[in-house]
C-alpha cells in the first residue's frame, strides 16, 4: 500500500484521553496512511491502549524509555515513509476528513507545507474557542486558493501559529532541509515553525477547521511554571534560525521585540516558586546578549516596555530589586 501521510502521535501517560485520539485517526476517510505512535515512557495504561490498537496493521507501537517531545517527533519522522507527514498530540483530536482533506490540498499544489484551522477545546467548560493566529486570520484573499512562499508572511510571520500540529508537510522536504525539533527542551515548536516555514517555496493554506486542540489542566501551557525555562533555549534556538537562514536582517526589528516579549510575559505570569530562578536565568542570557554582535540592534530596536524589562534585569542585584524597578519603570508589565 502506497503510503500518503504518515501520522506521528508521542504519548506520556495520555490514557485519560488516549482511546478519543486514536479513534478520530480510525474514523479517517484517507486510508492510505500509517500511524506511528511512540510511547515515551509512559507510566500509566497508555502502552495497553496502545496495544489495542496495533490489530490495525497502519498502527506502529514503538515503547521507549522517556526522551521527550522532540526527540520522539524526531525519531517518528526518521520512521515515516509516508509521502506527507503530520502530527498529532495524544490528547488532542481530527475531523474525520482532517487528513485527506490535507493531503488533497498538499498534493494537487506540491506544497512543501500546507496550514490549516484549528480549534480550541475547553475541557472544563466544553466551550469551543477561536482566535486570530488558529484561525489563519492574518492570511487575507490574497492567499486564497493559491500558492506562496515565507517571504509573502514578512509583515505577520510573529503573528502565525507555530504549532507543529496545524501543518502536513512534504517528508522529502523536511528531509531535505534536515528539519528536526531542538531535543530536551519544551517550547520546541517555534524553533521547528521558523526553521521550515523560512526555507519554504511552496505554501498554502486551507480555512477549514481540520484539528481540535484541547485546553486542560495538564496541558503543557495551562500552568505557567518552571517549563517555562525553556523560553530561553527555545529562543536562542529560533534566534540562530534567523541568522542560519540569511534572515536577520529583514527581520531583526520584529525579531527581537518578539525574543525579549517572552521574557516580559513570563516574568509576568510565572508561578511564584519558580520566578527568581526565571529571573536570575534572564539575567544571564541578557549578559550574554549585552556581550553579543547583536547588541546595538537590541538597543535600536527594543520597544520601550521591552527595553526597561531587559534593563531593569540586568542593572537590579535580585529579583525583590527588579520588582521595585518594574513598578516603577514607564514600561511595566
Amino acid at each position: 500500500m502506497e503510503i500518503k501521510v504518515s501520522l506521528i502521535i508521542s504519548v506520556f501517560n495520555g490514557e485519560k484521553y488516549l482511546r478519543e485520539c486514536l479513534d478520530s485517526v480510525i474514523r479517517q476517510t484517507l486510508k492510505e496512511i500509517e500511524v506511528i505512535c511512540l510511547n515515551d515512557g509512559s507510566t500509566d495504561k497508555s502502552k495497553e491502549i496502545l496495544a489495542e490498537y496495533s490489530k490495525d496493521s497502519r498502527f506502529k507501537i514503538i515503547n521507549q524509555e522517556n526522551i521527550g517531545l522532540g526527540a520522539s517527533r524526531n525519531k517518528g519522522m526518521e520512521l515515516a515513509k509516508g509521502e506527507y507527514i503530520a502530527f498529532l498530540d495524544a490528547d488532542d483530536w481530527l475531523v474525520d476528513n482532517a487528513l485527506e482533506t490535507a493531503y488533497n490540498e498538499a498534493k494537487n499544489k506540491n506544497t512543501d507545507i500546507t496550514m490549516f484551522q484549528m480549534i480550541n477545546y475547553k475541557e472544563n467548560t466544553g466551550e469551543e474557542k477561536k482566535n486570530d493566529w488558529f484561525n489563519l486570520d492574518k492570511f487575507d484573499k490574497r492567499f486564497k486558493d493559491t500558492v506562496f512562499n515565507y517571504q509573502q508572511t514578512k509583515e505577520f510571520l510573529f503573528h502565525l501559529s507555530v504549532s507543529a500540529c496545524q501543518k502536513i508537510y512534504k517528508r522529502s522536504y523536511l528531509e531535505r532541509i534536515n528539519a528536526k525539533f531542538p531535543e530536551g527542551i519544551y517550547f520546541e515548536d517555534a524553533p521547528f515553525f521558523f526553521n521550515i516555514w523560512l526555507r519554504a517555496n511552496r505554501i498554502s493554506i486551507i480555512k477549514e477547521y481540520l484539528y481540535y486542540r484541547r485546553s486542560h489542566e495538564n496541558s503543557i501551557t495551562a500552568k505557567c511554571d518552571e517549563k517555562f525555562f525553556d523560553v530561553i533555549p527555545s529562543g536562542e534556538e529560533f534566534f540562530k534560525i534567523f541568522v542560519e537562514t540569511g534572515n536577520y536582517e529583514i527581520y531583526k526589528e520584529e525579531l527581537i521585540n518578539f525574543a525579549i516579549n517572552a521574557y516580559r510575559l513570563t516574568l509576568n505570569s510565572i508561578t511564584e516558586d519558580a520566578v527568581e530562578e526565571f529571573y536570575k536565568r534572564s539575567k544571564r542570557q541578557f549578559k550574554k546578549i549585552v556581550n553579543s554582535p547583536y547588541i546595538e540592534d537590541f538597543k535600536k530596536y527594543m520597544s520601550k516596555g521591552n527595553q526597561d524589562t531587559f534593563n531593569n534585569v540586568l542593572n537590579s542585584k535580585d529579583y525583590e530589586e527588579f520588582k521595585k524597578l518594574n513598578v516603577n519603570s514607564k514600561g511595566n508589565f
